[in-house]
């Protein structure tokens, strides 16, 4: 009875073992190796690559870079593209696309907030649980939207927020679906926000 409760737990570490959740930031030289700039007409910001049950994904997050002077980097539209490798191509699990719109006063770039993005297992359940965060600026240097994107079973829930001075032009919107998220997630969302608000002075609330 012993050897078989010993073989048991065995088994149960090699299983949970090869379940592990993995995460981490790819360099330039995987990047390329992987083959990822392919993937996307932009050039790539940063990229990750994880791996969950379901398998080995590659998650992009690219900028145009339409203007670059010394000072900064202008970009009118962004990209985030999720793959997993298959038989030698990629096979897209999703894609977000946004751009510049028009704005009073205008917005002038938009860019991945990468310092709050993640690629974690948010709810325990052995799948990794994208959120993506991203803002637009002013032509006076001010933020003017941020959205963040969390990615439940390949589903996009979606939070967009405008700053604005005055009451009539701020907004804080959550998606309709947002309250199907686990209780897990929606709280880390939260503390995001919260965060968000404190580390960059951002109202992120109705009018």
């Amino acid at each position: 009875m012993k050897k078989i409760t010993v073989l048991l737990f065995l088994l149960n570490s090699i299983f949970a073992f090869s379940q592990k959740i993995e995460s981490y930031k790819l360099s330039k030289e995987q990047i390329t190796q992987r083959e990822l700039d392919k993937i996307s007409d932009f050039p790539i910001y940063r990229a990750f690559e994880y791996k969950d049950k379901s398998g080995v994904t590659n998650l992009v997050l690219t900028e145009n870079q339409k203007n670059i002077s010394k000072k900064d980097t202008l970009n009118t539209k962004i990209q985030a593209i999720c793959v997993m490798n298959n038989h030698g191509g990629f096979l897209e699990k999703w894609r977000i696309n946004d751009l510049l719109e028009d704005y009073n006063p205008k917005e002038t770039t938009i860019w991945f907030w990468t310092k709050y993005c993640s690629t974690k297992d948010l709810d325990g359940d052995g799948y990794i649980d994208p959120v993506i965060v991203y803002g637009s600026k002013t032509e006076y240097d001010e933020i003017r939207r941020v959205k963040i994107i969390t990615v439940y079973n390949n589903k996009k829930y979606v939070i967009r927020a405008v700053e604005c001075d005055l009451d009539h032009c701020r907004s804080f919107k959550k998606d309709q679906n947002w309250n199907t998220l686990p209780q897990k997630i929606k709280t880390h969302i939260d503390q995001l926000v919260v965060r968000l608000r404190k580390e960059q002075n951002l109202l992120l609330k109705d009018g």
